[in-house]
């Protein structure tokens, strides 16, 4: 395998990308649809107030992908093209009235991501898979703790998680 040269204005330029598009542009809209009255609160959101901002993720979540491509880490692609896969998955839940947990998608898709490459690249990341996983579970038991989400919720956000990552990386490693 030949290894990418990804030179430091591109990585710098990804970075400011991806943190403009998923971290400072949701937090500037939250903000907004808190203040006009749309979203009353950030934990309890009801199905009605996760329409509109779970839409709009997948909107940032494919203009990203649309935008920059990433031909120079094609695996960080697989990652938003499951968080995009992801976030219509949840939108259609909403659409069917039915809550699933947010939290479980990103947490269980991430740690999901990161098995996978640890398979892909045969690297021992042990720790951190571990790790990943049992963030998965304390995620899952705060979110029980709180009482923002049921069992199924949780079992739900954790599925779609799960199969967004697995379905691509099968997709795009064994075609």
């Amino acid at each position: 395998m030949i290894p990418h040269y990804n030179s430091e204005n591109m990585v710098y330029l990804t970075l400011i990308q991806v943190s403009i598009l998923t971290l400072f542009l949701p937090l500037a809209l939250y903000f907004l649809l808190v203040s006009i009255g749309q979203i009353s609160s950030f934990t309890e959101a009801s199905i009605k107030e996760r329409r509109f901002p779970v839409f709009i993720q997948a909107v940032l979540l494919f203009s990203l992908i649309s935008i920059n491509k990433f031909q120079f880490t094609p695996d960080l692609l697989s990652f938003f093209v499951g968080g995009f896969i992801s976030a219509v998955l949840a939108f259609v839940s909403i659409l069917f009235k039915y809550k699933s947990s947010l939290h479980m998608i990103g947490i269980s898709s991430l740690a999901t991501f990161i098995y996978l490459m640890s398979l892909k690249y045969e690297l021992p990341f042990i720790n951190i898979v571990a790790f990943s996983f049992v963030c998965v579970g304390l995620v899952a038991s705060s979110r029980l703790y709180m009482k923002s989400h049921t069992v199924n919720e949780l079992l739900i956000g954790s599925i779609i998680g799960f199969i967004s990552q697995y379905g691509l990386f099968y997709y795009f490693y064994n075609m």
